[in-house]
C-alpha cells in the first residue's frame, strides 16, 4: 500500500501544465561547467566542452580525455555561466505537477514537473516513460541535495530523450559508484561523480566545483526544432528552340539504283 500511495503522489495532475524545455543558451555546448574548478582523476571521457568561470582551474586532462574545447574563465565560459543562472531560475520557477518521496528509486514517471522539498535519493532504478512522445520533458526540482546510490540508474523508455530531462538542485549533487545517470544537472553549488559513474547529459555547477573520477559524460544533442518547409514555387519553363520547319511538297523520289537494289534483295 505504501508503494501505491507514493506512485499516486507523483502522478502529474491534469489541472496544471506539464514541464516545458529549459533553455540552456551558451551552456548547451558544455558537458561539464563549474564556477570554481573542474577536477578529474583517472581516464574519464568527456564528450562536449569543459569550462569554468569565474574560477580558472581545470585539472586532470590528461589522463582524462575531452572531446570538445576547454574554456578557462574566458568569454565563452562567462556567458555559459550567465545563461546557466537563467536556466536554473527557469527550472525552479515551473509549476509543480507532483511531489516526490524521499527516494525516487522504483518509480515510473510520465512527463511533468516533480518536486522534492528537501533532499532526494535514488536507489535502484527510476524510469522515465515518454509514452511515445520524443518531445516529452521532465523537470526535477530538488530543494537541497541529490544523492544517487551505487549502481543506481535513470532509465528512459518509449521515446524519452536525455536532452529533455532537467535536474534543478538547490545545493549539490553526488552520483554513486558505477551509477548511470541521465539528464542535465543544474546545481547551485557542486557536482561530484564517484568512480565509474556515467552521465548521459550535463554536469553544470553554478558556484562550486565539478569533481570527476573515471567517468563518462556525454552532452546530448540540442533539442531539434521542426524542419522548415521547403519553399515551393512555380517550376521554371524549360527553354525551347525554334519549331522545326515542316517539309513542303511531295517526298523526294528515290534514285533508280535504289529501286534496283531493293528488287534484287527480294
Amino acid at each position: 500500500m505504501a508503494v501505491a500511495a507514493a506512485v499516486v503522489a507523483v502522478a502529474p495532475s491534469q489541472a496544471v501544465a506539464l514541464a516545458t524545455p529549459v533553455p540552456l543558451g551558451a551552456a548547451d555546448s558544455f558537458a561539464v561547467l563549474a564556477g570554481q574548478s573542474v577536477t578529474n582523476t583517472g581516464p574519464s571521457v568527456i564528450t562536449g566542452d569543459v569550462g569554468v568561470s569565474p574560477g580558472t582551474a581545470i585539472s586532470g586532462f590528461p589522463p582524462g580525455l575531452v572531446n570538445g574545447v576547454q574554456h578557462s574563465a574566458d568569454a565563452v565560459a562567462q556567458q555559459a555561466q550567465s545563461d546557466l543562472v537563467a536556466a536554473f531560475d527557469n527550472a525552479a520557477g515551473q509549476a509543480t505537477d507532483g511531489a516526490l518521496p524521499p527516494d525516487a528509486g522504483g518509480l515510473t514517471l510520465v512527463p511533468g514537473v516533480y518536486t522534492a522539498s528537501s533532499t532526494l535519493g535514488l536507489t535502484g532504478t527510476l524510469t522515465l516513460d515518454a509514452k511515445g512522445d520524443p518531445n516529452a520533458v521532465w523537470v526535477f526540482q530538488v530543494g537541497s541535495g541529490l544523492t544517487t546510490a551505487s549502481a543506481s540508474e535513470v532509465a528512459l523508455i518509449n521515446g524519452a530523450q536525455a536532452c529533455n530531462v532537467f535536474w534543478e538542485i538547490g545545493s549539490s549533487a553526488t552520483l554513486g559508484t558505477q551509477s548511470t545517470f541521465v539528464g542535465n544537472i543544474l546545481a547551485l553549488t557542486s557536482i561530484s561523480a564517484n568512480t565509474g559513474a556515467s552521465i548521459d547529459g550535463r554536469a553544470l555547477a553554478r558556484n562550486g566545483s565539478v569533481t570527476l573520477d573515471t567517468n563518462r559524460t556525454r552532452a546530448p544533442p540540442a533539442r531539434a526544432g521542426p524542419r522548415p518547409a521547403r519553399p515551393r514555387g512555380p517550376r521554371p519553363a524549360r527553354p525551347r528552340g525554334p519549331p522545326r520547319a515542316r517539309r513542303q511538297g511531295p517526298p523526294p523520289e528515290r534514285p533508280a539504283a535504289c529501286w534496283v537494289a531493293c528488287w534484287a534483295a527480294l
